[in-house]
């Protein structure tokens, strides 16, 4: 009988075709969404600190009759509500486009908020809440309104 010596291949020598652009493609992957997640961090915390740009535009919401007939008096907006919404900050954190649930005691909807910093006060763009049942979009402010 003959003794012959096998000698097998390491995991690495084996795989290595498929694996590296694996490995590759799950970096690049975590990179684009870590630099996403901490981007939208960033915002919504801007969004947190300034409560006065989303609390002036619900009572400006709170004065539209629409508003009032389908969800009903809004409640005060919570903070998990911030946190679970979106906003994108740009031109220098001087422009924001925000959009946060709301709630009222007949229905709830969400809240899009398009908005500019005019020194220390915001100017509304536009201001639109949008409701699932019914399927419905009341537009409150359709153009630049200043803030007080």
């Amino acid at each position: 009988m003959d003794n012959e010596l096998i000698v097998k291949k390491n995991w690495w020598s084996s795989n290595w075709k498929w694996s590296l652009p694996t490995l590759l493609f799950l970096l690049l992957f975590g990179f684009l969404l870590s630099s996403t997640i901490d981007g939208n961090i960033t915002d919504i915390a801007l969004v947190y600190s300034d409560n006065s740009l989303y609390e002036k535009a619900i009572e400006k919401a709170k004065t539209n009759k629409r508003v009032l007939e389908v969800l009903g008096e809004i409640e005060p907006i919570d903070k998990l509500a911030i946190f679970e919404g979106n906003a994108i900050y740009s031109n220098n954190n001087n422009s924001v486009a925000l959009s946060i649930r709301i709630k009222g005691n007949k229905g709830k909807g969400k809240m899009d908020i398009s908005a500019e910093k005019n020194g220390a006060e915001w100017e509304y763009k536009t201001i639109n809440i949008r409701i699932k049942n019914p399927k419905e979009e009341i537009q409150i402010i359709k153009g630049p309104i200043e803030v007080k």
